[in-house]
């Protein structure tokens, strides 16, 4: 079928249907014409015609009545047989078609009986009306071959159908199961970068405030230039919860003033907040440095603030270092608290809290590795190996496995 006919069938489907039933009223016409024509006795042909024509025109209500249009159809062929036309499957075209569309449109079990019941009632007329060859093969054999064959062909097409329903309601099924997977991992990692920006900035905060305290009697001076870095703290928190939620917002506001997702860029800025809360951080970089892909660099930027925002709440000592170790196919990030002299070691583990949760999440979803706990020391240590390629596995081999 052309395009053209294509289209006119699915732009005018009552023209298609007439045009399908008058073609069909021609071939039972035909077939009445062929058993008139070789009948060694005359029969009457316009009885033939009329019942012909009148199944084909019941035909139009076959996808809303299957049942009675069927049953139509099977007395109207009936009644032709009993006048002694032999039944060719051209004169039972329109009961073959009503078969059809009774087996494709109702269920298994009703569309297997009506068959059986049109095909006995059939069977019983050409035994009962015999036509004028009178042969048994013709009157039972042939009209239960065909009324069978089409009522396999529409439970056939029946099954396709409810298959491909099937299918449909399963593959939208899996494609809300991905969007509502999707959404819940979008709102995983939001909440865990509002977790991050808040403890971190927060943490800050209390630390600077704590300090600001403590010289304000003894070193005044000291506290007051606490006190003026600690709105850099604030609006550096603001500005990253921005960023943060800007997914968020509406798709009318505007998206200028967002800042971009932080990296190891702003490492020399995390230092600098740690050092206005009362922490000396120390950074080495060794090997050659990489340019990171933007999820990665932001999942390194994060565990390194997680872990010294983890030092400035919990660490006994007042030191950290940083090493950042550029490998070809990794980078390991190492924070290390020292425990000062006077305090003792806390326990290991994870804790109660979420800060070594979230770095270990972070580290497993970019494919990489995380370890926390005590070293030869006494202090803490936080080790973290990332990919720094795609097709890197997360496990490190056994001759380049970072020291704990």
């Amino acid at each position: 079928m052309s395009t053209s006919w294509r289209h006119r069938a699915a732009t005018r489907p009552k023209a298609l249907d007439l045009s399908v039933l008058f073609l069909l009223f021609a071939v039972t016409v035909a077939g009445v014409l062929v058993t008139w024509a070789l009948a060694s006795d005359p029969l009457p042909l316009w009885p033939g015609i009329a019942l012909s024509a009148l199944a084909c025109a019941a035909l139009h209500w076959r996808r809303s009545h299957p049942l009675l249009v069927l049953t139509v159809t099977a007395l109207c062929v009936m009644a032709v047989g009993a006048t002694g036309y032999l039944l060719t499957p051209l004169l039972m075209g329109p009961l073959l078609v009503a078969q059809y569309a009774t087996s494709v449109r109702t269920s298994r079990r009703t569309g297997w009986n009506s068959a059986l019941v049109v095909t006995g009632c059939v069977v019983v007329s050409g035994l009962v009306f015999p036509s004028f060859l009178d042969s048994l093969v013709f009157a039972v054999v042939n009209p239960t071959a065909w009324i069978l064959l089409c009522a396999a062909l529409g439970s056939y097409q029946r099954v396709r159908r409810e298959y491909a329903v099937a299918r449909a309601e399963h593959a939208d099924r899996q494609r809300e199961e991905e969007a509502r997977h999707r959404v819940v991992q979008e709102r995983m990692r939001i909440a865990r970068e509002l977790h991050d920006v808040v403890a971190h900035h927060l943490t800050l905060a209390d630390a600077q405030a704590g300090a600001v305290k403590h010289l304000l009697r003894t070193q005044p001076d000291k506290a007051h230039d606490i006190i003026d870095r600690l709105p850099e703290t604030t609006a550096a928190a603001l500005r990253e919860l921005k960023a943060t939620v800007g997914l968020l917002r509406q798709d009318t506001d505007p998206a200028d003033d967002l800042a971009p997702a932080p990296g190891l860029d702003r490492l020399p800025d995390l230092v600098d907040s740690c050092a206005a809360a009362g922490l000396q951080v120390d950074v080495t970089v060794e090997g050659q440095r990489r340019t990171l892909t933007p999820v990665l660099d932001l999942t390194a930027y994060r565990i390194l603030q997680e872990a010294l925002t983890n030092v400035t709440k919990h660490g006994t000592g007042r030191t950290a270092e940083v090493r950042l170790g550029y490998a070809p196919r990794r980078l390991t990030l190492t924070v290390t608290n020292a425990t000062a002299p006077d305090r003792v070691p806390a326990p290991s583990g994870k804790g109660s809290g979420f800060g070594l949760i979230s770095m270990h999440e972070r580290a497993t979803s970019a494919g990489g590795t995380f370890h926390a706990g005590h070293h030869a020391q006494d202090g803490f240590q936080v080790v973290c190996t990332l990919p720094l390629d795609a097709h890197a596995s997360g496990t490190d081999s056994p001759d380049e496995s970072p020291a704990t």
